[in-house]
């Protein structure tokens, strides 16, 4: 299955992964699953880590280098994705979980989240606690 990681499931899986479930740790670790990162989350801890966001802090230069290493799926951004966010309902406004949203759809991915709003768009969606 192809697993497309929120931001903060990234973020978590790569340096703090006793923050995951168990249910989603086994997910990550199944070698069934590929696992993808979005350009996009990149993008937005880039900006987080230069605000000086708590939860957001490490390099993206380190953090893009280490998941590919360890073999995740790095997925670019792109016309189709961008042009889908306007086909959402305004259910949530935080523009890059709604591109991610977008990018799972479009490619068929399953987007894991923490965040109840995210889950609130319903398929192709799985809330993880």
């Amino acid at each position: 299955m192809n697993l497309l990681l929120d931001t903060h499931i990234l973020l978590w899986a790569a340096g703090q992964p006793d923050r995951l479930s168990e249910k989603c740790r086994d997910l990550l670790l199944n070698p069934s699953n590929n696992l993808i990162f979005s350009a996009a989350s990149l993008w937005e801890i880039s900006i987080k880590f230069r605000l000086g966001r708590s939860d957001f802090n490490v390099d993206p230069a380190l953090l893009r280098r280490m998941l590919l290493l360890h073999a995740y799926r790095e997925l670019p951004v792109n016309g189709e994705h961008a042009i889908a966010v306007s086909t959402l309902p305004a259910l949530h406004k935080d523009p890059f979980d709604r591109l991610l949203i977008t990018q799972a759809r479009t490619e068929g991915m399953l987007l894991i989240t923490s965040d109840a709003f995210v889950a609130a768009y319903g398929d192709g969606i799985w809330l993880v606690d």
